[in-house]
């Protein structure tokens, strides 16, 4: 693994700082372990199966998966550089908070006066002594942002600025992202290149797509692994029309796989069917090229930054 100097981009995986030609073809949003009180007895908890899913990914051309699960929700940070040895799978870790309906309700008011310090610390010295995370993860609510999401990404925002770091953010069925770019990127001043906005399958609106793509922030369409999204359907045909509307380089794919059903040892599609199902489509619509682009050309751009140590 290559050690770039520090005014090179870098993708920070749980091994260290990655040369983002070498990071190769990406889920760009999923989980190894995630744990919610709004998902009770769906807990992702196992190394074991962790371990099965990232050897299926790897068998169908997978080389890196960005884990978006943030602090305090069981995200397994210690384990994963073991299991990225063991796949051959770089991975990449998540700080950040969630939605305060995530957390215990006492919990998110004990972090407010040093969220910025906590995303810092565990960016550039490592998660509780252990990996580096390489993104921060937010989350915003039903078309609309509340106090907790102000404070959260106004923190997201600051150790962006003392760190680089690229901020991933969870849109609740879709929505809201319009009121992120405003808060983000105009009044918070993040790049929008160094945003990536999630989950927008669950809100199929084309023209929002276009008018997202040409604020420079990454379109991430990341829930194919929960087949029971009605907007599934819609997912390949709003590829095509972007990608053909010329915002093919914008693009992310993702499995978002946040229960233990959902993964591919459980006969669900998990992380692999985005490279066995997804991609051969992709390419049959749109050619190899772009299904390549998708896939390993963009993350390898969305989730690279020359960092800076504050």
């Amino acid at each position: 693994m290559s050690t770039p100097s520090v005014t090179t981009p870098a993708v920070r995986t749980v091994l260290g700082d990655l040369d983002p030609a070498e990071l190769g073809v990406c889920d760009a949003h999923d989980h190894l372990f995630f744990r919610s009180p709004l998902l009770p007895g769906q807990e992702l908890d196992d190394p074991a199966a962790a371990a099965a899913e990232l050897a299926a990914f790897r068998a169908a051309g997978g080389d890196a998966v960005i884990q978006w699960s943030p602090y305090g929700l069981g995200r397994g940070a210690g384990l994963l550089p073991t299991l990225s040895q063991e796949s051959g799978v770089h991975l990449v870790a998540a700080t950040g908070l969630h939605q305060a309906a995530h957390y215990a309700p006492e919990l998110p008011a004990t972090l407010y006066g040093r969220l910025a310090e906590l995303f810092v610390t565990e960016l550039t010295q490592g998660i509780h002594g252990g990996p580096r995370a390489g993104m921060i993860k937010v989350a915003g609510g039903y078309h609309s942002l509340d106090e907790h999401t102000h404070r959260v990404m106004t923190a997201a925002a600051e150790a962006h600025h003392a760190t680089g770091a690229p901020i991933g953010v969870h849109h609740e069925l879709g929505t809201a992202a319009p009121a992120v770019l405003d808060l983000l990127c105009d009044r918070l001043g993040v790049p929008p290149r160094s945003v990536v906005l999630g989950h927008l399958n669950r809100f199929p609106d084309l023209r929002l797509y276009r008018e997202l793509a040409t604020s420079g922030a990454w379109l991430a369409f990341d829930g194919p692994s929960r087949a029971n999204h009605a907007t599934d359907p819609w997912l390949l045909d709003n590829l095509i029309a972007l990608a053909e509307a010329g915002y093919g380089d914008r693009l992310l794919l993702g499995g978002d796989t946040t229960t233990a059903a959902a993964r591919s040892v459980n006969a669900g599609p998990g992380m692999p069917f985005l490279l066995t199902t997804l991609r051969p489509r992709i390419a049959r619509e749109l050619g190899e090229s772009q299904a390549d682009q998708i896939l390993r050309v963009n993350p390898s751009r969305a989730f690279a930054t020359v960092w800076r140590t504050p």
